[in-house]
């Protein structure tokens, strides 16, 4: 991304429409788009000063309020899918997707293992059956 155009550039821009020129016509001038001397001029009635607003930083989380429930929550029921964890923060009056729960839950280091007897279908060269698979197929 781009970073703002320069406060002097934005000044000189201002003070020509301030002065009486058209904003096409101060546009065409600095090689600007003419919405972006309106915006500029705009601002600086507003604030006092075409200044840029503040670009980047860091945006908390949707959930961060949230935090101590959805651990808590995630501790009591391990099993929890992130749908049903979305649901029941619906209920709660959260709105959010299943992508940020996954991103919040990613960010407090909690992910879901899956376990051996999930393990089944694959092939038998990956390794050792589960024991429960050996048991049912007499390999034990």
């Amino acid at each position: 991304m781009a970073g703002p155009y320069s406060l002097d550039l934005r000044e000189r821009v201002v003070a020509a429409a301030a002065a009486g020129l058209s904003c096409r016509a101060v546009a065409k001038v600095f090689s600007v788009a003419a919405a972006t001397v309106v915006r500029w001029c705009q601002r600086s009635r507003e604030t006092g000063s075409p200044a840029a607003l503040p670009m980047g930083g860091k945006r908390p989380f949707a959930l961060a309020s949230q935090r101590d429930w959805v651990l808590t929550r995630v501790s009591e029921r391990p099993d929890l899918t992130l749908r049903d964890l979305t649901a029941e923060l619906a209920e709660r009056g959260v709105t959010v997707s299943s992508y940020a729960v996954w991103h919040f839950l990613k960010r407090e280091g909690i992910s879901f293992k899956k376990n051996p007897a999930r393990r089944r279908a694959r092939p038998p060269r990956c390794g050792a059956p589960t024991v429960a698979m050996a048991e049912v197929s007499g390999q034990a």
